[in-house]
């Protein structure tokens, strides 16, 4: 608040004029062209405003502004049902919903999400965080509508982003095709899916063939000529095929249109006008309804528009320049020593190659592609081809390292087992961002990997306790050649250990003793190695002396190993950032009870819940799976079977 001429004014109202009106899409429904314009202005600016400040996902939003006042503005939300694909595009939908001062929290512990969530708002139709199931679901949705006998309610699927590379999308387009039920998909084409075609013509065109009076005049003449026998169907039959002739021609849309779509476009998606007028002409029409949209990732904001991968998502950064504020001495991310180690070994073999699934930057596959393009591969937003696409390579006696984030890798569960397991072939799995990730929260976590794959036969399992391991593991995979092989590692900054030339392969199945103790045994996986050294530490100053064992493999065990701790713990922890349900734990317990001994096991985990967003510190502390909650754990555990 200020002072202006003695009279207090609100600081957000004089530079959000419009913007400070609205707090749902009732309160844009009589406004003018003018008014919703400044509205579009005012939404970027407080975008770029806020994420600047906080961080989040930023471009696409910038984006989609004018498809999303253009949406709410025609259509009867939240009855009528909005359905977004890849909920980072939606935060100009969520800040005409009801949640523009919840914004300033977005992604942080308690506040709301980066992503869309039903239990969020009633305006969130249904929950995306993970690409290319817009389509499907809002099919699901229309059909639910028409069983339910709701047929003035609209359903409206907004796709883009990359989303348009996932066979999912065409699956489902072709099914909406067959059922035929009224249905319209919005394409936000930011060429990341598809070129834009001629647009002045196209446009033209696509105004004439939606506008309410030519589909009364096409209907009145599909009847008059349905009344004429033979002769009424070829004349039905050559204005058919001069539509689609003409639409070939200047238009993208025949394959929309072979998929059962009428398609609309391409149009320009930064111009309100023609967003509004071409949704108030197709909302009544019937069956499924695509419009092509062209927009621009980070439209209106210029470090955005020149750098759409580095500002799709990011952490606070300079308003300026857009540069992230960057942590003082703070050591190289995982990711990144997992791009330059494969950089090296591709030095080494040049029949080592790189795959990713639309993450080049996120998966550190950004920098084979710079120093070798030809070993790299993206296969955009379709993790089942990338496997499968792996796979193919391997039976050619190339080595395919698969670079996919834990979350996305489950996309692809049916193509490990089938196409790669089942025939042992040698594809190496590499996940980022497993265990917890932070403020994307529970659709990003991953907390399932070695759930989900360590019950495949053939697989072997491994995860490194620091960045110098991870580097020696990735050569340990890419010299085994008797199946598929993976590596899981968590987000964020590695510990700052040394690293030296050259790679140590290490032996499979093969666990390493970081300290010695008596009392209990702490068998930690992975990124869990460093918390229960932490812990063990804790545990001294209570006197509880304890042996710290870095695990390496979840699959298969260090057996060996696991009988000499049999024989000298009765108690034994087991530390992993995974899903306790069918983790590395579990496989622990599975082994202690074919073997029937009888000792006392504590498994700490993640919990059988999804876990929500907030930072990784909060979130390991909230779970109690940091070095003081599993210092507690461990003290309770111990206390409970002393005092049986």
């Amino acid at each position: 608040m200020k002072m202006n001429n003695g009279q207090q004014t609100n600081s957000f109202e004089e530079k959000y004029k419009v913007l400070s009106k609205v707090n749902y899409p009732s309160d844009i429904k009589q406004m003018d062209i003018t008014e919703l314009k400044q509205l579009c202005q005012d939404i970027r600016e407080y975008l770029i405003d806020t994420i600047s400040e906080i961080g989040g996902h930023f471009g696409g939003g910038l984006g989609t502004v004018e498809l999303t006042v253009g949406v709410h503005k025609v259509f009867n939300t939240p009855y009528d049902l909005v359905v977004w694909d890849t909920g980072h595009q939606a935060y100009p939908h969520k800040i005409i919903t009801g949640r523009k001062e919840a914004l300033k929290k977005i992604r942080k512990l308690g506040g709301i999400s980066g992503f869309l969530k039903r239990t969020e708002s009633e305006y969130d139709a249904f929950g995306a965080g993970h690409a290319t199931t817009s389509i499907s679901a809002a099919l699901g949705m229309a059909v639910g509508r028409d069983i339910n006998n709701e047929p003035d309610r609209k359903v409206i699927a907004i796709i883009g982003d990359g989303a348009m590379t996932g066979g999912m999308a065409y699956e489902a387009m072709n099914n909406s095709g067959m059922i035929k039920s009224d249905l319209i998909v919005i394409l936000n084409d930011n060429n990341m899916s598809i070129a834009p075609n001629v647009w002045q013509i196209s446009n033209y065109f696509t105004e004439m063939i939606s506008h309410p009076d030519y589909n009364r005049f096409k209907g009145q003449i599909w009847d008059l000529t349905g009344k004429l026998d033979q002769f009424g169907d070829r004349l039905r039959k050559i204005a058919a095929r001069l539509e689609h002739g003409i639409k070939a021609i200047i238009t993208p849309g025949m394959l929309f249109e072979a998929l059962g779509f009428r398609y609309f476009g391409p149009i320009n998606g930064h111009n309100l006008h023609q967003v509004i007028r071409i949704l108030d002409h197709v909302k009544n029409l019937k069956g499924p309804i695509l419009i092509h949209a062209i927009t621009e990732k980070g439209k209106g904001y210029k470090p955005a528009e020149s750098h759409v991968q580095r500002l799709h998502a990011s952490t606070p950064f300079d308003k300026i320049t857009g540069v992230a504020y960057k942590k003082a001495d703070a050591p190289k991310p995982y990711t990144t020593i997992f791009g330059n180690a494969l950089v090296e070994l591709v030095k080494e073999n040049p029949k080592i190659v790189g795959i990713t699934a639309a993450m080049p930057d996120g998966t550190g596959l950004d920098i084979l592609q710079k120093e070798f393009p030809k070993n790299y591969f993206d296969v955009g937003i379709a993790e089942e081809h990338a496997v499968t696409f792996a796979a193919g390579l391997a039976t050619q006696g190339i080595i395919p390292v698969v670079a996919i984030y834990s979350t996305f890798l489950q996309r692809a569960f049916d193509q490990i087992i089938h196409d790669v397991a089942l025939q042992k072939l040698h594809v190496v799995f590499v996940l980022d961002r497993a265990g917890l990730v932070g403020a994307d929260g529970p659709t990003h976590h991953g907390s399932f990997d070695v759930s989900y794959m360590r019950f495949i036969p053939n697989m072997v399992l491994m995860a490194p306790k620091d960045e110098a391991e991870l580097r020696n593991m990735l050569y340990t995979a890419i010299k085994y050649k008797k199946g598929p092989i993976a590596l899981r590692y968590p987000r964020g900054s590695a510990l700052g250990v040394p690293i030296k030339e050259g790679f140590e392969q290490l032996e499979i199945g093969k666990a390493e003793i970081i300290s010695e103790g008596e009392d209990v045994a702490l068998l930690a996986y992975g990124a869990m190695v460093n918390y229960a050294i932490k812990a063990a530490q804790l545990l001294k100053e209570e006197n509880v002396s304890a042996q710290v064992v870095n695990m390496r493999f979840a699959k298969p065990l260090d057996t060996e190993l696991l009988d000499a701790i049999a024989g000298k713990f009765d108690k034994i922890v087991t530390l992993e950032e995974n899903s306790l349900i069918g983790g590395f734990g579990s496989g622990i317990l599975e082994y202690f009870s074919d073997k029937n001994y009888k000792n006392d096991i504590l498994r700490i985990g993640l919990p059988d819940y999804f876990v929500e967003h907030g930072t990784q510190e909060e979130l390991h502390n909230l779970i109690g799976i940091d070095p003081v909650g599993i210092k507690q754990k461990v003290i309770s555990f111990i206390h409970t079977y002393q005092n049986k």
